[in-house]
This record gives C-alpha cells, structure tokens and sequence, in this order.
C-alpha cells in the first residue's frame, strides 16, 4: 500500500513538473527554433476553451529542458513575426499551459524582450488609467481597458531559481497585466 501511494505521488509530481507529450509536439525540436508557432485565437472554440484555463507552473526541472529552451526561442519568434508583431506572449498563447511570458520591457534601455517564469502580480497600484489594448489571440480588434499605472510583479529567476520581486510603471506594466492575466485564462476583451 505504501508504495502504491509513493507511485502515485511520484506520478502526480511527474505529471505536473513536465511538459505534456502535446506540448513536446507544439514545441518542436532545437532545430525550430527559428519558427513561428501557431496562435490560438477566439475565433476557434476549442482554442477560446484552452485559453480559458488556468496555466499550471514550471519548475525547475522544465526550465533546464531543451523543451523550455525551444519553447523560448519559438515564442520570441512568434511575438517578432513581421506579419502579426506584438510587445508580449504568454505561452498558452501557443497552446502551451505553462506559466511562462514574454514582455517587451519598454522601460529599459534598448526595449529588450524578457522571459518571466510563474510570474504573479502581487500588487496593483490604486491609480488607474484607460488605454487601448490589442491581443495575437484576439485578431483584428482592440478596445481600451483601465488598468493599473504601476505594479509589483514576482517570479522565479530562470538561472537561480530564487524569488525575484519587481516594481514596473507605464506601459509596461500595461503589458504584465495582460501577459499575465492570460496564465490566469482571461483575455482583455473580458
């Protein structure tokens, strides 16, 4: 009995820590690195369903995966695609159900792109503002949206693994608030 509950447990932790064998297949292999990856949209129902749902976290274990390293690279040229550019993804975006965004920081020199793994807001500031907003997911439409003029986001550091806390203003806490939201199944139209 006690090691079937072992197996179980090992199993359940297996099953939650690593990439699905469906995102082993959307992801690809090193070598696509370069590709762009299919968006999932509104206009399909399934795909509207999967954007729904909430995105389980990656550990540690996936973020030292080729997986996560291709998935990485696909998803940055995915958001650079010349044909539908944007300033952020998140990856169930890209049929992936994981807690992983990328955010053009236009607050930093350059306006470089991040990765944020298992990011969380943990505070919105009290003032707000409306602004327009559009989304890969949502093609075709944009509409404004009151958010936040500041917030404090928290995420793993992808190297250390450590919590790193961090505090960001203008539009590019615009950009977390909506990369965000969509780990937690909400698109802005809602």
């Amino acid at each position: 009995m006690k090691k079937v509950l072992i197996s179980l447990v090992l199993l359940q932790v297996v099953a939650c820590s690593n990439f699905s064998s469906i995102e082993k297949r959307r992801i690809g292999k090193i070598g696509d690195s370069e590709k762009i990856m299919p968006l999932f949209t509104n206009r399909d129902p399934d795909e509207l369903r999967f954007l729904r749902l909430q995105a389980g976290p990656l550990s540690k274990q996936d973020m030292r995966s080729r997986t996560y390293a291709t998935l990485k690279l696909r998803m940055l040229a995915t958001v650079r695609d010349t044909a539908n550019t944007g300033v952020g993804i998140a990856a169930p975006q890209v049929g992936i159900s994981k807690q992983l965004i990328a955010v053009q920081r236009f607050d930093k020199e350059g306006h470089p792109f991040a990765f944020y793994v298992n990011p969380v807001i943990e505070k919105y500031s009290e003032e707000k503002k409306w602004g327009w907003e559009g989304c890969l997911s949502v093609p075709g439409e944009r509409d404004t949206v009151l958010r936040s003029t500041e917030v404090v986001i928290r995420y793993r550091d992808q190297d250390s693994w450590q919590i790193v806390r961090d505090t960001v203003s203008g539009f590019t806490a615009v950009i977390f608030q909506h990369e965000i939201d969509h780990l937690n199944g909400k698109l802005y139209i809602d």
